[in-house]
């Protein structure tokens, strides 16, 4: 079953970003775009602040029973593994 999570923000200099979350087929899909664009930027590797948000927002509609505890377990697994990765990285 297909599950779809939006949400918007604002960023430093004060625009418009919508975000766009897709669950199908046990895969999470990301897209978002500034107001002002045109097209959606699709992302491989989510930004992690987007998964913190997706995080939160599920959580929220969890306590609604609104999603399910393995979505927020999944993302868990997401972020942990983010933050694995960027621990790891290293600049040259």
């Amino acid at each position: 079953m297909r599950s779809q999570h939006i949400w918007t923000s604002r960023n430093e200099d004060g625009r418009k970003r919508e975000v766009r979350v897709t669950k199908f087929g046990g895969q999470w899909k990301f897209q978002a775009k500034f107001r002002d664009e045109d097209e959606w930027t699709y992302y491989d590797l989510p930004l992690l602040e987007d998964l913190r948000e997706l995080r939160e927002v599920l959580f929220r509609k969890y306590q609604r029973r609104r999603a399910s505890f393995e979505d927020v377990a999944a993302v868990d697994k997401l972020l942990r593994e983010a933050a694995y990765d960027s621990s790891n990285s290293k600049f040259d």
